[in-house]
């Protein structure tokens, strides 16, 4: 962003939080999540074990359920960003954005680790 300023050209950092689209699809993560576990060695997956694969699905399908789904949220924000005679320099989209990952990132990471 900084280094572009000097050619004239504005930059606005769109940081959505967790919204339902094709990357976020439960099915095709999950899809992906078991090919890659059915690719690693015997030793990795015991090393791992059958239980994180079984926790990692579980968490998986319910942060599905917390997506947002109105992605004109984040359209909103690339509209303004587009358009508006003065953009901003960041625009946090969705309340999981606003409330927990801004936040975190300002914290010591030990803090943000145990949290």
């Amino acid at each position: 962003r900084i280094e572009m300023c000097n050619f004239g050209v504005k930059v606005s950092v769109i940081e959505p939080g967790y919204f339902k689209t094709m990357i976020t699809n439960a099915e095709n993560v999950e899809k992906s999540l078991l090919s890659i576990w059915e690719k690693l060695l015997e030793e990795t997956k015991a090393s791992y074990g059958e239980n994180y694969l079984k926790e990692c699905l579980v968490a998986l399908r319910k942060m599905q359920k917390k997506c947002n789904s109105n992605l004109t949220l984040v359209t909103d924000c690339m509209e303004h960003a587009l358009t508006s005679r003065f953009p901003r320099t960041r625009y946090s989209v969705g309340w999981d954005a606003k409330l927990l990952y801004i936040p975190l990132s300002y914290l010591p990471s030990a803090l943000t680790d145990f949290i």
